[in-house]
């Protein structure tokens, strides 16, 4: 018999591998409920309103929206403490509405960080050296020059970055040290000692624009953020440069991006995130020679799935035992948090030592 003290975790399983309830299934005194959105309603709804940490996917498009984090999900889940996401991004959270309820919500930022530096510096190094295109010339019949694939070293060159958390401070060390190139970065809430030990100088977004032969984003996806790289940040960088987005789709205009590549103002672009995943084969961008398109792959690697599903499962076994989280987005729900928490398990979190 399920009672209102027992520990109780849900998630909709995707079929990805590992995930957080391969991990949460290790404990003996939790309750994990594998749901499937396309699932009798009732039954999803009735595991929801008994559980007290809802694991939830970071992309918009693989859960549906009566199943995202808003408000009207949290009042119909009264014992609903916590929502954790698999990654780093948080697009199917509504943060606000769980500050007002009290509930806390958690990422695991971090985990797939090297993974997804590494592949912006890929495709920043494909686009520039024109690999795509010369292994597509090799496979046909007749074969372009190579004099036709002169790329450019990055060696010396600039790149600016736009958001220096955990992707973004990796990307400056790769290129930094790494490639010796000039590190510019764009981040608000940092300060410019703060960026320099990240390995960056520290600018405002048009200075950024204006200096960075290779832009690469790794922001998070909100009001502040979207389409912030729209037809005007784009005509402000330097003729040739080349866009590289890993972060969250939105963030760059897809259709300004597409002009941009057609007008030849643009070198090329690599594009991991897009608003719909995947984008319709019709997409502009799919249409252009110079854009490398990956399927939000970018933190994806068999390392960063196993972070991602054991950093997530130790965050939830924390909250369920009254800890305080270490990747809280929203630490002004704590207020609200600890008499909602006192109600259902009968002790106040953060006092366990």
């Amino acid at each position: 018999m399920v009672t209102k003290a027992q520990k109780q975790v849900l998630w909709f399983d995707d079929g990805k591998r590992p995930n957080v309830t391969d991990e949460l299934e290790k404990e003996k005194d939790l309750i994990v409920h594998r749901l499937t959105p396309k699932g009798p309603a009732a039954d999803n709804w009735g595991a929801m309103a008994a559980s007290q940490v809802y694991c939830i996917t970071s992309t918009r498009q693989e859960i549906p929206d009566e199943y995202k984090c808003h408000a009207e999900l949290i009042a119909r889940c009264p014992d609903l403490l916590a929502v954790s996401t698999t990654g780093a991004g948080y697009d199917t959270v509504d943060v606000p509405a769980c500050t007002a309820a009290g509930v806390l919500v958690v990422n695991q930022s971090g985990a797939n960080a090297d993974a997804v530096a590494e592949h912006a510096v890929a495709m920043m190094l494909s686009l520039t050296k024109k690999i795509p295109q010369t292994d597509r010339s090799l496979r046909q019949a007749t074969r372009a020059p190579r004099e036709g694939f002169k790329g450019w070293n990055a060696h010396a060159r600039t790149v600016g970055i736009v958001g220096i958390g955990n992707v973004g401070r990796r990307l400056a060390r790769i290129c930094g040290p790494g490639l010796q190139m000039r590190v510019l970065a764009y981040d608000p809430y940092l300060s410019a000692e703060e960026v320099q030990a990240r390995g960056a100088t520290k600018v405002d977004l048009p200075a950024l624009l204006a200096e960075s032969r290779f832009l690469s984003l790794h922001c998070p996806y909100n009001d502040e953020t979207r389409h912030m790289i729209d037809a005007a940040a784009l005509a402000a960088l330097p003729q040739g440069a080349f866009v590289i987005t890993t972060a969250r789709g939105g963030i760059v205009d897809e259709d300004a991006l597409a002009a941009a590549l057609r007008s030849g103002h643009l070198g090329g672009a690599g594009v991991d995130v897009w608003m719909d995943e995947p984008p319709p084969l019709a997409h502009p961008l799919l249409q252009l020679d110079n854009v490398i398109a990956t399927f939000h792959t970018a933190g994806i690697t068999e390392d960063s799935r196993t972070n991602m599903a054991v950093w997530n499962a130790q965050q939830v076994v924390g909250i369920l035992r009254g800890e305080r989280p270490p990747r809280l987005i929203n630490p002004q729900a704590w207020e609200r948090y600890v008499p909602r928490f006192e109600r259902v398990f009968g002790f106040t979190p953060g006092s366990a030592t």
